[in-house]
């Protein structure tokens, strides 16, 4: 007679994911059952509290030091988990802020008022007429918070998998929300979603390739597999090479990073914002648990093509961010150039091999927090530049910011010194440290590639700055009043990017103590 094992789940330990589920079922409740004049503030509460309280937990557990293989194999808490899960919740809480932001947009939220209905139809006008806002936008955020932080902390294919699908599906949505720029917000919905689909299914793929190879979907079974071959690699090496491929689509690598332009560009610029760091955070992460726990031992397979693919990625981020005339294009050029500084440190394979200094992963960490926090507050000042049809990113358009609003300028321009990585911002410690990782790697000639890269980026960098503060300001441009709602994110994004550039030791202590990956 057959019995059944009961599963075995660390709820306490897997509280902070299961907090932001809970709370995007109860914001799915909210909006069947909650009048509709209820439900923003309603919505705002209820994913504030999670996000919040999930933090909370989190740092109680690791307090407590619970960490180990969770949920029967299929999660790893540890250092590099909790690290960056405080990372994407703080991410996440700034975000939303800016999504909240309705003062800014004459009362209402950046967010369509029907999603659904056609673009220039009687149904889109009524309803925006009536002020409806979309507050669902608050439980698909949750998802797609929660579906990262499970990325991230996979040890297993499958769940890799399904968590992918779980933050990636939210995002979609929500990238075709746009209250203005209907049309060009759906097209970017829908070249994410079919790219993203194709992705997904490369991943998947290599998922069933690497499964007929090793006949185990657990990342410890997989690297016991490569070092023991009992058969031709062919089947193993495809396998790899497709599931890298689906995660470099997220990362925006190239030649996987052509969706990141339109996308970036059509989004809402909350989504854009949050998109902009939260998914290359949990891909980033994820990409080097699966290389470093799982094909460690396959390392002179995929670093000689990371390392072309890191070359290319930053040359062609930084070259194309030059010919750039719309800001919200330049910053996803930009984006593209430092996935490839992030693709930098993991070739260094740091990780792997025992230094005994920052590894790889600590450098990655630290890189992505650095970037984050600047991040986060360049796309909340960039929806407050205006001009009466609503939000206006023509890099034109931005001339003479520096007079109408010297202070949002002089914080902007701050940040892209970071992204250009100047001494004093955390932009300049954050490539220091991915940089010396390579070098140590023994890729000293791809952290000069990369250093050339880092000049040609910050020429455009420069050229933006130049035409906020020594252009005449353009006509019939405002700078939008914000509420606190936008404030918090911009400010808490200036003193962090200033913190971690001329003090990051206390950051440099954590990564450091924090990156190394449980098998």
């Amino acid at each position: 007679m057959n019995t059944a094992t009961a599963p075995v789940i660390e709820y306490v330990a897997l509280m902070p994911i299961l907090i932001l589920l809970g709370a995007a079922c109860i914001g799915i409740l909210v909006e069947a059952f909650l009048p509709r004049h209820h439900r923003f503030h309603t919505q705002l509460v209820i994913v504030g509290a999670a996000i919040v309280g999930a933090f909370i937990r989190l740092i109680a557990n690791w307090r407590q030091g619970r960490s180990g293989i969770m949920a029967m194999g299929s999660l790893t808490l540890d250092g590099p988990t909790y690290v960056m899960w405080s990372g994407l919740l703080v991410f996440g809480l700034l975000a939303v802020l800016v999504f909240a932001e309705r003062k800014a947009n004459g009362g209402v939220t950046t967010f369509a008022a029907s999603a659904a209905t056609t673009p220039g139809s009687k149904a889109e006008a009524t309803a925006s007429a009536a002020r409806i806002e979309h507050t669902e936008i608050f439980p698909l955020f949750l998802f797609s918070l929660a579906g990262m932080m499970l990325f991230l902390a996979a040890n297993d294919m499958l769940t890799l998998f399904v968590a992918l699908e779980v933050f990636s599906l939210p995002l979609y949505l929500m990238c075709g929300m746009a209250r203005r720029r209907r049309l060009l917000s759906q097209e970017a919905a829908l070249k994410y979603f079919l790219l993203g689909a194709f992705s997904s299914a490369f991943f998947l793929f290599g998922v069933a390739l690497v499964y007929g190879y090793t006949g185990s979907f657990t990342f410890g079974d997989i690297a016991i597999a490569v070092t023991l071959p009992t058969q031709g690699r062919g089947l193993l090496i495809t396998g790899l090479a497709l599931m890298v491929v689906g995660v470099l689509f997220k990362i925006g690598a190239v030649p996987f990073h052509n969706w990141t332009p339109d996308v970036y560009v059509g989004a809402p610029t909350p989504v854009t914002g949050f998109m902009a760091i939260c998914t290359k955070a949990a891909a980033s992460m994820a990409l080097l648990r699966l290389l470093y726990t799982a094909f460690g031992g396959e390392r002179w397979s995929w670093q000689p093509v990371l390392m072309v693919i890191a070359i290319l990625t930053m040359l062609l981020g930084a070259v194309f961010g030059l010919t750039q005339t719309d800001v919200k294009r330049l910053l996803a050029y930009s984006s593209v150039a430092h996935a490839g500084f992030i693709l930098t440190a993991v070739v260094g394979a740091q990780g792997i091999v025992a230094t005994g200094q920052l590894t790889s992963v600590g450098a990655v960490m630290f890189y992505l927090i650095a970037y984050g926090f600047a991040t986060i507050g360049a796309f909340a000042i960039v929806t407050l530049v205006r001009r009466s049809g609503g939000e206006t990113n023509a890099m034109d358009d931005w001339a003479g910011l520096g007079r109408r609003s010297p202070v949002l300028a002089g914080i902007f321009s701050f940040f892209l010194l970071s992204f250009a990585g100047i001494p004093l911002t955390a932009g300049f410690i954050g490539k220091w440290a991915a940089f010396e990782s390579a070098w140590r790697g023994g890729y000293k000639w791809l952290v000069v590639v990369a250093v050339i890269a880092s000049l040609i980026a910050a020429f455009f960098y420069l050229k933006l700055i130049m035409i906020m503060w020594f252009q005449p300001p353009a006509e019939g441009v405002e700078v939008a009043v914000p509420s606190a709602l936008t404030w918090v994110p911009i400010i808490v994004g200036a003193l962090a990017t200033l913190l971690l550039g001329v003090a990051p030791g206390l950051l440099l202590d954590v990564v450091s103590t924090a990156d190394v990956f449980l098998r």
